[in-house]
């Protein structure tokens, strides 16, 4: 069996936008990959370490942060 894993950010309007836009987002990237012969298996939360940046000779350094990606896993 292979898979394949795909990141997903919705997008929103902040004004305008709901939870149906991104559940359509998510729908049409999933009938996407079914096109393909890829099966939808889940949608997975990556958290990760971004390291700190310590800039040019200590100037406009930032501190690390942890961030999460949302993941599409796909098998076939």
């Amino acid at each position: 069996m292979k898979y394949k894993v795909v990141p997903f950010v919705a997008s929103i309007d902040s004004k305008n936008g709901t939870s149906d836009h991104a559940a359509n987002q998510l729908e049409t990237l999933i009938n996407h990959y079914a096109s393909d012969g890829w099966a939808y298996v889940r949608l997975e939360s990556v958290t990760t370490y971004v390291g700190a940046d310590n800039g040019c000779f200590g100037f406009g350094g930032k501190p690390g942060y942890t961030t999460t990606r949302q993941m599409i896993v796909f098998a076939k």
